[in-house]
């Protein structure tokens, strides 16, 4: 088995954002990268939204940007602009291309199937895949989306729908999340937060079919894709190795209280980056504890009042919408998080701390 100077286990988001940014900075020149993942073919599998509070490397693979989105609760809607940071949506198809294309061209990088093809033992080692399957008892946000296309334009393709909170909620938290694409296109998703036992929950062909003919009130429309995942909203219990950090979800780059995780992996990849020739006695990147501190609140008021989170997310854009965005992006600063604390039902969340 060949040594390799790096590692990558699992070549999806995380590990491709990783290789690709060693690779651009030419960090591979001299070194070997070894990206071991199962899959037979990259093809588009997911939609990797986010507002764009900071640059990236793949502008390019932008489907669609918005700078207006609404989101409602029954009788209430909330239209709000975002111009100063515009909501961006990734096609994973264009992501996977665009990286595999310039991978291939270093020698240094190879694809393997399974770990056990290489030698470990002399390799720094990038962990993406975590161990989150048995803890269905935890929060989870699952969803599954229909990207749709009708033969007439229904679709306002310049302001999207984050949250429509009118829908069943069923003793949890329930949304749908529509992303016009143009005036044909869009994808819809149906979005739950909450632990993965409840089959009832998972019947979402149902629900979008119901949510897309009755409330969208689209009868003739073609399926171009369909997605379904579930973002674990706990972070996975590592074992802290000499020779391996972990990295995407699997390192804590998911946003608890959100599930946003595509920016903060482009920063994990870039301070990695910044630090790789001494990576070994390098500080762990995490996102900061005040963000930690304060979605292991929300979560647990989450948890424990699923009935009341509608209106919790509704008000949090009572405050202005930079503020909840940078809030909601790991960007805000302490006015701005008093901003938004003040927008809370103070009883609910203070009981959480005891």
């Amino acid at each position: 088995m060949k040594d390799f100077d790096y590692i990558i286990i699992g070549g999806g988001c995380a590990g491709l954002s990783l290789a690709f940014e060693l690779d651009t900075h030419s960090k591979l020149k001299d070194k070997s990268l070894a990206i071991i993942e199962p899959r037979n073919e990259y093809k588009k599998d997911k939609t990797w939204s986010f507002w764009k509070v900071a640059s990236h490397n793949f502008d390019d693979c932008v489907k669609k940007s918005w700078d207006n989105f609404t989101i409602n609760i029954p009788n209430h809607l909330k239209h709000i602009e975002c111009k100063n940071m515009p909501y961006q949506s990734i096609d994973s198809g264009l992501f996977y291309h665009k990286i595999i294309s310039r991978l291939k061209q270093n020698n240094n990088v190879h694809f393997f199937k399974n770990i056990n093809e290489v030698n470990t033992e002399n390799s720094f080692i990038f962990n993406s895949v975590s161990e989150t399957s048995d803890n269905k008892s935890n929060l989870w946000q699952h969803f599954s989306g229909l990207e749709i296309e009708t033969s007439k334009d229904l679709f306002d393709e310049t302001i999207f729908n984050l949250m429509d909170f009118d829908c069943d909620q069923k003793n949890s938290v329930h949304f749908f999340y529509t992303l016009p694409y143009s005036k044909k296109k869009a994808l819809i998703e149906t979005t739950w937060i909450s632990d993965l036992n409840n089959a009832s929950l998972k019947d979402y062909d149902i629900q979008l079919k119901d949510y897309i003919e009755n409330k969208l009130k689209i009868k003739n429309y073609k399926i171009n894709f369909q997605e379904t995942g579930a973002i674990p909203l706990f972070h996975p219990t590592n074992i802290k190795k000499l020779n391996q950090i972990e990295i995407g979800t699997a390192g804590g780059m998911t946003r608890l209280s959100t599930g946003y995780t595509f920016l903060n992996i482009q920063a994990q990849s870039r301070y990695i980056r910044k630090n790789i020739e001494n990576i070994k006695n390098t500080k762990i990147f995490s996102i900061e504890k005040k963000y930690q501190f304060l979605d292991n609140i929300f979560l647990k008021v989450l948890k424990n009042n699923p009935d009341k989170m509608a209106k919790i997310f509704y008000k949090m854009f009572n405050c202005s919408p930079n503020t909840v965005i940078n809030f909601l992006s790991n960007k805000s600063n302490i006015l701005e998080d008093i901003s938004i604390i003040s927008k809370m039902p103070k009883w609910v969340f203070l009981k959480q701390l005891f």
